[in-house]
């Protein structure tokens, strides 16, 4: 069953080429669709030199809008969601969150960081949920109401709609995997008031 990666991407233009990459060196992704979410620098113009389509949204609408636009392109069953600022991302780590897919034994993967950067790890064993590196059948997503709606609550609508359907979710670990914080990326004035930001979609999310 083909697999196409869908990469979320607002101003990434310092990352978004390495992860593109390695999901290139990975034969068991047949097909990569890079979203920039309204980017103002480099993000669509590196994206676009490499061998994959760039769909290049001209406002930000929000993570759960960007990887809808990314599902609405791809042409496979099988959707990797793989965050544009990641860091040490290998063959290896997209082979573990597709193998259970493949394997049948589950219908969603979340991949939690493993002794990556101690503050992106500890995040995510507090709250692995929020993952953004995932592996899902298209029909899963495509069940989600309005995900378009959700911005950065988009992870939380996703586990919470996989709970109550009673989907197979399997966790995979995700060993020397870490991505650049909000305030190395952005300066910490300008990284906390997004993070912030981030914090309140998601916790919307939960309350819905």
């Amino acid at each position: 069953m083909g697999v196409t990666a869908v990469v979320p991407a607002y101003n990434e233009e310092a990352t978004v080429g390495r992860v593109i990459e390695t999901l290139l060196h990975c034969p068991e992704i047949h097909e990569i669709v890079v979203v920039s979410d309204g980017s103002s620098d480099r993000t669509a113009e590196i994206a676009r030199t490499y061998p994959i389509r760039v769909v290049e949204l001209t406002d930000n609408v929000g993570k759960g809008g960007a990887m809808k636009a990314g599902v609405e392109q791809a042409r496979h069953e099988i959707i990797l969601f793989v965050d544009a600022d990641l860091v040490g991302l290998k063959q290896e780590h997209i082979q573990a969150l597709l193998a259970p897919i493949h394997a049948g034994r589950a219908d969603m993967t979340v991949g939690v960081f493993e002794e990556g950067r101690l503050a992106t790890d500890l995040a995510q064993k507090i709250a692995p949920f929020l993952s953004g590196q995932r592996a899902v059948r298209r029909r899963l997503f495509q069940g989600l109401p309005h995900p378009e709606d959700t911005r950065y609550g988009i992870e939380v609508a996703l586990s919470r709609y996989a709970d109550k359907h009673h989907v197979p979710v399997e966790t995979v670990q995700l060993r020397d995997l870490s991505q650049v914080m909000k305030e190395e990326k952005r300066g910490v004035v300008k990284g906390f008031r997004d993070r912030m930001r981030m914090y309140w979609e998601i916790m919307k999310s939960v309350r819905s």
